[in-house]
């Protein structure tokens, strides 16, 4: 009976692998006409802390090949390390208008949202670009957006990012999946649905749009603010988009112990967000799968290679095709084992219902909300 179970489970992710194929190709046949209008823009930039990379992160957005935008950088207090980063930089551009602003300690849980939200009122233009600290970019991305925002029937933009880990394997692990199977349901999900949900390293927003979901106060309460926001303004029926332009999404290099209460944040808040989509990642996992096949059924050894030759035709069509990804063409011989600890994690996420995230611990709730523990 385990046999047929496992072999039911394995062809239903085998069926998954050639869906991302063909979703890859259907986003990589899409592009965008070169701009007409250049509207301006306003980057809201929420800072904690000095991170790996973070002042070669942030002159990338002051180099914009765009004609009319403006920056603005939140910090909760002076003393924060990023101040000192940022200040810089507003110091070596000094024709790109831009600002600081030291909002104080968060009045929700959500922190992130709340310098969001301090940012948008101070924020000039109806189009926003929310980047979090740690994303880098081509001076091309203003005029990328640009060109997706002609139809304006467009309300929310959200760009696919190519995973760039620091020094620390376990980072790395985690960068070949966010760059092979995180991404491969992105794209399958693009295609089968079209995009109810956004990528919270850059979104690109209407004001009228945001203002229309309730404003950054409706999502103050969620851990998974991206998806929330993405999900919303589909309701409200805007067409929310996957953007022609891929960010590079810098990981940063942690610990093992780290990595671990970071994977598993993610895991948990997924699975409140979305719990049938979370339980139908099983099919995301074809490896692990067909290991746990053969531990059944010996004799269908077989399918390994098969699987295998699947899992690796749709992580090259994610990695290298859609995102031109050098960490996965040199260490490939490594998504096996990322495969494995992507399996047991998916797996440990359904025990427990709490997070920890910047040194605290949070309670997430049926509904994608989050609060302190106590």
């Amino acid at each position: 009976m385990a046999a047929l179970v496992l072999s039911a489970l394995l062809v239903g992710s085998l069926v998954y692998c050639t869906l991302t194929l063909i979703a890859a190709r259907h986003y990589r046949a899409g592009h965008s006409p070169h701009p007409s209008a250049l509207p301006p823009m306003s980057i809201l930039k929420p800072l904690s802390g000095d991170d790996l990379g973070l002042e070669e992160n942030l002159r990338t957005f002051f180099e914009q090949n765009y004609p009319c935008f403006e920056i603005l950088f939140a910090v909760r207090s002076r003393d924060d390390s990023a101040t000192a980063v940022a200040e810089r930089l507003r110091a070596a551009f000094p024709a790109v208008p831009s600002r600081l602003l030291v909002t104080g300690e968060p009045s929700y849980p959500n922190a992130k949202v709340f310098s969001l939200d301090r940012m948008l009122a101070e924020a000039s233009c109806e189009l926003l670009v929310m980047a979090d600290s740690d994303v880098r970019v081509t001076p091309d991305l203003l005029s990328t957006l640009a060109s997706e925002f002609q139809d304006e029937k467009v309300g929310l933009v959200t760009c696919p990012y190519r995973a760039v880990p620091g020094p620390s394997f376990w980072t790395r692990l985690e960068a070949l999946g966010l760059n092979t199977e995180f991404l491969a349901g992105v794209l399958v999900a693009r295609w089968l649905e079209g995009m109810q949900f956004a990528l919270g390293p850059t979104i690109a927003a209407r004001r009228r749009t945001l203002s229309e979901l309730g404003g950054f106060q409706a999502l103050k309460d969620y851990l998974a603010e991206d998806f929330v926001m993405g999900k919303r303004a589909a309701e409200l029926g805007w067409r929310v988009i996957l953007s022609s332009f891929v960010i590079e999404h810098r990981i940063g290099s942690q610990p093992f112990a780290a990595n671990l209460k970071h994977r598993l944040r993610w895991n948990r808040s997924t699975r409140r967000s979305r719990p049938w989509g979370y339980i139908g990642q099983v099919f995301t996992h074809p490896l692990p799968l067909a290991l746990l096949l053969l531990v059944v059924a010996p004799a269908w050894w077989p399918v390994l290679p098969i699987t295998a030759a699947f899992r690796a035709l749709a992580a090259h069509a994610t990695a290298a095709r859609v995102l031109g990804d050098p960490l996965t063409h040199r260490y490939w011989w490594l998504i096996p084992l990322e495969d494995l600890a992507s399996f047991l994690l998916w797996l440990a996420a359904f025990f427990g219902n709490t997070v920890q995230w910047r040194g605290r611990k949070y309670h997430v709730l049926r509904d994608g909300r989050f609060h302190p523990v106590t």
